[in-house]
């Protein structure tokens, strides 16, 4: 089979929206956390949320593409831009053997949410004719092809907030299996809108920290209380090692070396409460790497900050790696930028990729209190200088669907 490398990242969170701000936003401490003032929730139980800031999608669109796009499909755009530019690789594409896959757990809610009104308050023949081109799922995957000229596979993956990952990995198995040369792989969501607060908030799954929602998203800590939503988009440009060198690309991030997806088959929200999915797709991904359990020096974890969601996951660690558990470092970069749903997976591969290439292990922040249950190395508060020679990351989902994913460097 094919190697597959990484050749070129992009990014849109709520701690930056290039790779340098993003790595410093993941590094520095911080939280992008806050209360939202874009509607009034103050009848909801959680008012704050991680929201990408002074985004403008006229950098990246003209007016009348950017009015036929939902937001989650702008930020798709924006952080496939990067990636691709980032690859140095336009013109150097054949397109019939490159193509996209794309992750989201939602899809155009907000433009659903406005458009429901409008039928509501003025009637069917309001609505507006580009309504459901910006609000189906997949169509940031075909807006991608069209704006890239794609033409290869393409598909649109939803796995809830593993969608990501196992977009990536769809595209890991595209280029390895021959289908294609080059993929566009990665995920992009944009959620916070009152509808969705309202349903996660009946759900009782976020941080109720609202009159300190710097500390809020907290994971692995022993007062956790649920995760803190975000917004944004990550894309990374996977190609064949071969590809890479005939075209000499100007620099490869990492390789992509193991991927593993599992289904908890337990519960339609809650994660085995021993993490048995968890395991299996780690245990897969290091299987399918061809790579030993103390081979890996750094895992991404999914650690949403809830209470049984991270004992969980702690678990399936302890299950897969043994004693070598305790030697890794483990560390949940949505302490500082939220949990970003479907584009959680990617945005986290790429933090784990830039942790391969700056050879620091960001932190897990607003870690305070040691919880029992979870007895790991979570690189509190302070990133963490360490030999990196091999990553993984976690995305895991509500229906019990999970991905690992592993990267080392050349």
């Amino acid at each position: 089979m094919e190697r597959v490398v990484v050749t070129g990242m992009g990014i849109v969170s709520p701690v930056g929206s290039s790779l340098e701000e993003f790595w410093h936003g993941i590094t520095a401490g911080d939280s992008a956390v806050d209360v939202v003032q874009d509607y009034d929730l103050s009848e909801y139980p959680t008012r704050i949320a991680a929201q990408v800031k002074d985004f403008d999608p006229l950098r990246y669109l003209d007016r009348k593409e950017a009015r036929h796009m939902d937001r989650f499909v702008q930020f798709a755009v924006a952080a496939a831009d990067e990636a691709w530019r980032d690859a140095g690789i336009a013109g150097q594409v054949d397109p019939e053997r490159a193509g996209v896959v794309v992750g989201n757990g939602i899809g155009g809610m907000q433009t659903l949410t406005e458009q429901h009104q409008i039928l509501l308050e003025r009637g069917p023949s309001r609505i507006n004719p580009f309504f459901i081109p910006k609000m189906i799922g997949n169509i940031a995957g075909g807006q991608l092809a069209i704006r890239f000229n794609l033409r290869g596979p393409n598909e649109t993956v939803v796995t809830a907030c593993a969608s990501s990952g196992n977009a990536i990995g769809s595209g890991l198995r595209a280029i390895q299996h021959g289908e294609a040369e080059v993929m566009l792989v990665g995920g992009t969501e944009a959620a916070l809108i009152p509808l969705a607060f309202a349903g996660f908030c009946s759900m009782k799954a976020m941080s109720t920290r609202n009159d300190d929602p710097k500390h809020a998203s907290r994971p692995f800590d022993r007062d956790r209380d649920g995760f803190v939503m975000g917004e944004g988009a990550g894309f990374l440009v996977l190609e064949s090692l071969s590809h890479a060198e005939r075209r000499g690309a100007r620099h490869v991030w990492a390789e992509l070396v193991g991927y593993g997806r599992s289904a908890d088959a337990y519960h339609v929200v809650e994660p085995h409460p021993e993490g048995e999915g968890a395991t299996s797709a780690m245990e897969r991904a290091l299987k399918d790497a061809g790579m030993a359990p103390e081979s890996i020096d750094y895992i991404n974890a999914h650690g949403t900050s809830t209470p049984k969601g991270d004992i969980a996951e702690t678990l399936a660690i302890k299950r897969v790696f043994g004693d070598h558990a305790y030697r890794l470092a483990v560390s949940s970069t949505k302490s500082s930028m939220g949990h970003l749903l479907g584009a959680a997976g990617a945005v986290e591969m790429i933090a784990s990729i830039l942790a391969l290439s700056y050879q620091t292990v960001p932190p897990t922040i607003n870690f305070e209190h040691s919880d029992p249950d979870c007895d790991l190395h979570y690189v509190p508060n302070q990133p963490e200088a360490r030999r990196v020679k091999a990553v993984m990351s976690n995305a895991f989902g509500f229906g019990g669907q999970n991905a690992s994913l592993i990267a080392r460097g050349l």
